[in-house]
């Protein structure tokens, strides 16, 4: 059976160096500050949200929300941006996405100030995973994929990688960034021909295709080690399930995430290491 990496250790170790860095800027007058720009009253925002504002909490980071409704016109969002971007108090910023189709969402990614882009929605964040520089802050959930690997001690340098997806959210930047760290990438999506004999060569599969049961008993190996970054709700079974198929994986492979409580958990730990290096950043400058 397969151990189960678990988020929430991962988490909880984040948690408690980000407490000290924290204190640290406090000791300077800096409060950490946190802006999250909603739109409307999507569920799986509010959670979000939600797990952001106790991750905060915890940690000690203040945060500013800016709630406009659904039907709010592009200028209400653009000004509530600019504010974002003109107030120095705060460090980092979070945009729930999608936005309603009713408002342009490249023009208001592309308006927030690359710095305070705390999940790597900016074109400037982006480029700085791909180009590997300092600019912006990779997507939170990419970075978590990381995180919990490193945390539980696999070897990413020279590793084989098949990384599942092809989203700017998850799947490209995951994958320069685990290349990042000399690991051997081999990116896949549900397009791809064979599949499962490219998921199966690999030592470390990053399942992140948006589609429950992507990865079946046939596409996975003894002694593999898999990161479901799905979340997909399964209405005949009334709960969160993963892009993998977990009961068939499991009693397969060495190691796999549980979906819920795997990478989602260490998402918002992540979120508040961005803010808190921006905060570094801004009180260095």
């Amino acid at each position: 059976m397969a151990q189960e990496l678990r988020g929430a250790p991962v988490a909880q170790a984040l948690t408690e160096e980000l407490a000290g860095r924290v204190a640290a800027l406090e000791a300077r007058g800096v409060t950490p500050t946190l802006a999250i720009v909603r739109v409307g009253e999507r569920p799986d925002d509010l959670s979000y949200e939600r797990a952001a504002l106790k991750r905060a909490e915890k940690v000690g980071i203040a945060v500013r929300q800016f709630v406009l409704s659904a039907d709010c016109t592009q200028d209400e969002l653009m000004a509530a941006i600019d504010e974002v971007n003109r107030d120095d108090s705060i460090h980092g910023c979070l945009m729930f996405r999608p936005l309603p189709a009713t408002l342009d969402e490249t023009a208001a990614c592309a308006a927030l100030d690359p710095a305070k882009d705390m999940d790597g929605i900016t074109v400037g964040s982006l480029y700085g995973v791909f180009a590997g520089r300092p600019t912006g802050y990779p997507p939170c959930t990419a970075e978590a994929v990381i995180c919990l690997l490193e945390h539980y001690g696999y070897e990413l340098r020279g590793a084989d990688v098949t990384v599942v997806g092809r989203s700017l959210v998850i799947g490209k930047p995951v994958s320069m960034m685990l290349q990042a760290r000399n690991a051997t990438v081999t990116m896949c999506h549900t397009k791809t021909r064979d599949l499962a004999a490219h998921s199966r060569q690999a030592d470390i599969v990053v399942v992140a295709a948006g589609h429950p049961g992507t990865l079946r008993a046939d596409a996975v190996r003894a002694g593999q080690i898999v990161v479901d970054v799905g979340i997909n709700w399964d209405e005949a079974a009334s709960r969160l399930v993963g892009d993998v198929a977990y009961d068939e994986v499991v009693p397969i492979v060495a190691a796999i995430t549980p979906v819920p409580g795997g990478v989602g958990s260490v998402t918002t730990a992540v979120l508040a290491k961005h803010v808190i290096e921006a905060a570094e950043r801004a009180a260095h400058e």
